[in-house]
Parts: C-alpha cells; sequence; structure tokens
C-alpha cells in the first residue's frame, strides 16, 4: 500500500493516536496523514481519555503501556464514547491475555510493535470479523528479536548490564549484539 493509494476511509477520517514514544509518535502521525486521517495525539492515559471523552474519533490506535497507566483504560472510555469506532491496539509486549482483555473491552485488533502504518490501516479498515491480509514483507524474526532487545535496552537507560539480566543473556553477548547494525 502506498502513500497515494486512496482509502475508503469513510466520511469521519478523524484518528487518535496514543503512545509514550514520542518520535513513534509523530512518525505515526505524519504517515497516517499522509494517508487521509485527520491525527490527534496524546502521550498519556490521561490525554487520551481527554480527547476520547470529548471528541471520540472514529478510528484510534492506542499503546498499551503508557507512563501513567494502561492504554486499555483509553479503550474502554473510547467504546463508551463512540461505540462504532475501529480500535487497535497496540503494544511491544504482546501477550495472549493482553490481547483477550483488549479484544473484550472493545479493540478491533491487536499488534505487536514495531508495526508500520500499513499494517495499522490493514487493522483499522479491516471489515467485521474478516482478518486482515498478512503484511507483504514482514521483518525477519532476527530483526523482530533486535526491536525487542533496542525496546528493553531504552527501558533499561541504556543500561548493558541490567538489560542483560532482564533478558537472561551474557552482558559480552549483548554488548556484541548492540555494536552490530540492526538486521533486515
Amino acid at each position: 500500500m502506498s502513500d497515494e493509494a486512496t482509502l475508503d476511509l469513510g466520511p469521519d477520517v478523524s484518528l487518535l493516536l496514543v503512545d509514550d514514544d514520542e518520535p513513534f509518535l509523530k512518525r505515526l502521525a505524519r504517515a497516517m496523514e499522509k494517508r487521509g486521517f485527520s491525527v490527534e495525539m496524546a502521550d498519556t492515559v490521561a490525554g487520551g481519555k481527554a480527547i476520547a471523552t470529548a471528541r471520540p474519533p472514529a478510528y484510534a490506535v492506542v499503546d498499551l503501556r503508557l507512563g501513567d497507566g494502561n492504554g486499555l483504560d483509553v479503550v474502554e472510555v473510547l467504546r463508551e464514547r463512540r461505540p462504532d469506532a475501529r480500535i487497535v491496539v497496540l503494544t511491544g509486549y504482546g501477550a495472549i491475555a493482553t490481547a483477550v482483555a483488549a479484544v473484550k473491552i472493545g479493540a478491533t485488533d491487536y499488534l505487536s510493535k514495531p508495526a508500520d502504518a500499513d499494517d495499522l490501516i490493514k487493522a483499522l479498515l479491516a471489515k467485521g470479523d474478516e482478518l486482515p491480509e498478512p503484511p507483504d514483507n514482514p521483518m525477519s524474526a532476527d530483526r523482530v528479536r533486535w526491536e525487542h532487545i533496542q525496546r528493553v535496552y531504552e527501558l533499561c537507560d541504556r543500561n548493558v548490564s541490567e538489560t542483560a539480566r532482564r533478558l537472561g543473556m551474557h552482558r559480552r553477548t549483548l554488548q556484541r549484539i548492540l555494536a552490530k547494525r540492526s538486521p533486515k
């Protein structure tokens, strides 16, 4: 799907993006605006709930873990205010239990990070119970592993020893991985 592709977004193109990763949030907002959405952004649960209450959007992409709480709280408010909203929960911590919880409270779909704008659009625009098509060029398992390691490394404030401990790997092994370029 290209940026110039004409999407059938419907009459209401409002989109709420809630994520505490500011660079990711800004990149995603630009990509979604190029595809025809009218984007509002929030980087906290409180901000997301405020927008969902004041101006409930037709579409939403909500990160599960935010600095001030759980993104599912935003999903609940949005589902109450706008039952027809298409909501995708996005997280770097994919687990079956959280996926089930997200869908039970009204999320349309659940994607693990890293997901790109095309993956999100496919999930947002899937009709009824139909599943979106699998990605044309999904990330390799090596790339997904590398992205996960990078995320944990950043969450540990770039502390190699703490990251290695949390990932259950030797510190020197982690240092070698971090020194290499990202896989394709």
